[in-house]
């Protein structure tokens, strides 16, 4: 601080420091407080209330079926399986909504309907007890829509069920807004085990597999009364976690003999081409250049196009289902992040000192190994911390390339808690424990690495 003083002044540093401050708050603080927050807050289906409001508009859709009966003739709705069709006329005799029905029991007095099988008030709560159902927690009467009972009675049944989940929705919502909700049940969804049903020739196939026999190490994949297990979330993050690293590693094997060559082993008056040419194809649009590769790697791609041309296959190779594909489109798509941190600090690296080296009778891997690494320690330390948090955090690559016949990414899994399962607080907890994640990892290649944040500043 007392440099930027002594440089730019008292009324400069602080505006510095206040936009510095700002900055951090907007796109930072705030941001993850709201992750934070929505990640323990538990769902609202899941709040008892929620479970008592859901019974009760069963109650209330099974009244609407059940009160069609009393004044329309039950053979004709019996026909239609209680299905709910649309009557041209002014006043249906058949329900106008769609309940659905599966026909009626021999000695039911109406077709199966839905919402009235769900009218019951044994309901499971959403969390793990032994008084975890509706009617135990909350001393209510067993009360259920019995098919074979009179209209009539049945209509009473679901009143009652309406009138007394009414009731208590109203109250638990009272008493939900008066208490915190917060919980770490979302995070437990990450570790939970799901049951895997497999034919014995399917498990035999996946405990042969050399992945699942590693989770089985791990504990993600169990048996429990010859019943297989597995913890879906951990697994998927673990493997995106591994892809991301072979992607990073696959990166520096490409970018690291690139960086070198831009840097230190071109003349001068060449290194402006080198660098055009790995910046033009970067001034297209991200997603271009990801669609353009669904041209070579398609089943009528490029790629498949000359090895049948040349014979060497007989029908096309299925890239698309190959995890290397994506490796290798990921590391094109982030090749920068890997070759500046590195190229930046390799030119600032004697010349003469390579010279030495090679009059000394080092040999290329030698050099390269105890000079040419060590002073590039920082970028590659940077290179290899950006590549990494952006292939973990990948998500247009793995969907537009694999196109749905690989395994999730977790950056996926993440988008579909969001946007298409309507979970938004699981997502959110995945999204945190996931950023946590890769910050550890993060951190322990830096104590790998013997670097610490001040040596990045010679990457600038």
């Amino acid at each position: 601080m007392k440099h930027l003083i002594d440089s730019y002044g008292r009324v400069l540093t602080a505006i510095f420091v206040l936009a510095v401050g700002f900055w951090a708050l907007l796109l930072i603080v705030l941001p993850q407080g709201t992750i934070l927050e929505r990640a323990l807050t538990l769902p609202k289906r899941q709040l008892d209330s929620s479970v008592a409001a859901t019974l009760r508009g069963d109650a209330v859709t099974c009244l609407s079926v059940l009160g069609t009966y009393l004044d329309s003739d039950t053979t004709t709705a019996a026909q239609n399986g209680g299905l709910a069709i649309p009557s041209m006329n002014s006043a249906p005799k058949v329900p106008t909504m769609a309940v659905p029905s599966f026909g009626a029991s021999a000695s039911a007095t109406r077709p199966y309907i839905l919402q009235c099988d769900r009218a019951n008030t044994h309901q499971r709560l959403s969390r793990d007890a032994d008084e975890a159902w509706l009617d135990k927690a909350y001393d209510l009467p067993p009360l259920r829509v019995v098919d074979t009972d009179p209209i009539a009675r049945q209509i009473d049944q679901a009143s009652e069920i309406r009138d007394l989940a009414g009731a208590l929705a109203t109250r638990l919502q009272q008493e939900e807004a008066q208490r915190s909700n917060l919980s770490l049940n979302n995070f437990r969804v990450l570790v939970s085990a799901t049951r895997i049903p497999l034919s014995a020739e399917m498990k035999a196939a996946e405990d042969a597999a050399l992945s699942n026999r590693l989770y089985g190490l791990l504990g993600m994949r169990f048996e429990v009364d010859g019943q297989t297990y597995e913890r879906l979330g951990l697994t998927n993050l673990t493997r995106t976690l591994f892809f991301a690293v072979m992607v990073t590693g696959l990166a520096l094997l490409i970018c690291y003999p690139i960086a070198f060559k831009a840097a230190l082993a071109t003349p001068a008056d060449r290194q402006i081409w080198l660098m055009l040419g790995l910046i033009i194809p970067y001034a297209i649009v991200e997603l271009m250049r990801i669609y353009a590769w669904t041209t070579i790697i398609d089943n009528q791609g490029l790629i498949n196009a000359v090895l049948l041309w040349a014979g060497l296959v007989a029908e096309p190779v299925q890239f698309t289902r190959m995890p290397g594909t994506v490796f290798v489109v990921i590391a094109y798509t982030y090749v920068l992040f890997m070759v500046f941190p590195m190229l930046n600090v390799m030119s600032t690296l004697d010349r003469n000192q390579l010279e030495a080296a090679r009059d000394l009778g080092a040999s290329s891997w030698r050099m390269h190994w105890r000079v040419v690494i060590p002073h590039a320690k920082p970028g590659i330390a940077v290179g290899c911390i950006s590549t990494f948090m952006l292939a973990a955090g990948a998500f247009s690559v793995p969907r537009i390339i694999s196109r749905g016949l690989q395994a999730e990414w977790f950056s996926q899994t993440i988008y579909n808690k969001f946007f298409e399962s309507e979970n938004s607080n699981v997502g959110a907890a995945y999204s945190l424990a996931y950023t946590v994640v890769c910050f550890g990892l993060v951190a322990l290649f830096m104590w790998a690495m013997r670097t610490r944040l001040r040596d990045f500043a010679r990457v600038q």
